[in-house]
């Protein structure tokens, strides 16, 4: 019955204009109103006005004036609610939308931000196969509406209709409306599963020279020629060898130079892939790095928001 319904809905915007008029994209802020707001009845709201036309013939029928009575509140609660909930969308405005951040084939998160002077309840908004139900209130003044955006390709991303619809307060009508916000996001690239590290970088760890330092990194035993000022009396006491401050240690790690050009063998979204991935290692291990590519470079930093930055060049290349 739902695939019914559905499918009765599509042939519906398909054929009537007026359900189609909003399908382009229109900039921020959008406002609900009374042109752009539709309501048809629930399932429960046709069997509700089945109930009533039972009730309403066997009331005149055999002349009962409280089943009358009763019918004709009934009806006037049902037509009551089919006002209230086109209160409920009209005059809703949508805002802004805040886009996080996302690898192509993850779900991006959404912030959809809804303003209203006045309290809404029980009001959901549609993305896709994502639901999500909100309710703003009046002190307030706005909400915000995180909502996951599905993701195939890195790059720019334009963002699909939306459904704001209720079907409060008594469930008997549903009022909808469609948003097509014209905005794009930024989908970053997958990184590749595995690879080798930088070139020239691979064994940073293991051949970290050691310096002189001020301030004494470690003890050790004492060789001839160190100056008795180094020596570690109060350890040594405790040893039967003589302990000296050792005042070397390691060098700070080399920056990492991410060069696309290093790559220049292989395909153009696997460099993107593997760059990606570069720059996922060097944020996991907190360490500078600077990225080349062929129409910007980035200087040497480290950081989220470093990271962002060169995430979001990769995937704007073409």
């Amino acid at each position: 019955m739902r695939d019914a319904l559905r499918r009765a809905q599509e042939y519906a915007e398909r054929r009537l204009p007026a359900l189609t008029r909003y399908r382009r994209p229109e900039p921020l802020p959008v406002a609900l109103h009374r042109r752009r707001i539709y309501i048809v009845p629930t399932r429960f709201g046709l069997g509700f006005t089945v109930l009533l036309l039972v009730m309403l013939a066997g009331a005149l029928n055999y002349s009962n004036n409280a089943a009358l009575l009763l019918t004709c509140l009934l009806g006037a609660a049902g037509a009551a609610s089919m006002l209230v909930a086109f209160r409920t969308l009209d005059g809703l405005r949508l805002e802004d939308i805040r886009a996080g951040h996302a690898v192509a084939g993850e779900a991006l998160p959404l912030g959809f931000r809804f303003t209203s002077r006045r309290t809404r309840c029980a009001v959901r908004l549609d993305l896709g196969d994502a639901s999500a139900a909100f309710l703003l209130e009046a002190a307030r003044g706005e909400v915000m509406v995180a909502m996951p955006l599905p993701t195939e390709a890195r790059g720019w991303q334009a963002l699909s209709r939306v459904r704001v619809w209720t079907t409060w307060p008594l469930g008997l009508f549903r009022a909808w409306s469609w948003l097509h916000p014209a905005q794009s996001v930024l989908v970053w690239p997958r990184p590749e599963a595995g690879g080798p590290p930088p070139g020239g970088h691979a064994d940073d760890e293991r051949r970290q020279r050691l310096h002189r330092g001020e301030d004494p990194a470690a003890l050790r035993d004492y060789r001839r020629g160190d100056p008795l000022r180094h020596v570690a009396w109060k350890a040594s006491a405790r040893h039967h060898d003589l302990l000296v401050k050792d005042f070397e240690e390691p060098e700070a790690r080399r920056d990492w130079q991410l060069d696309w050009r290093q790559l220049g063998r292989m395909e153009h979204e696997r460099r993107i892939a593997r760059l990606a991935r570069w720059l996922g290692e060097a944020q996991a291990q907190d360490r500078r790095c600077s990225l080349w590519l062929p129409d910007e470079r980035i200087e040497a930093g480290s950081g989220p928001a470093h990271y962002a930055r060169c995430m979001d060049a990769l995937a704007k290349l073409p």
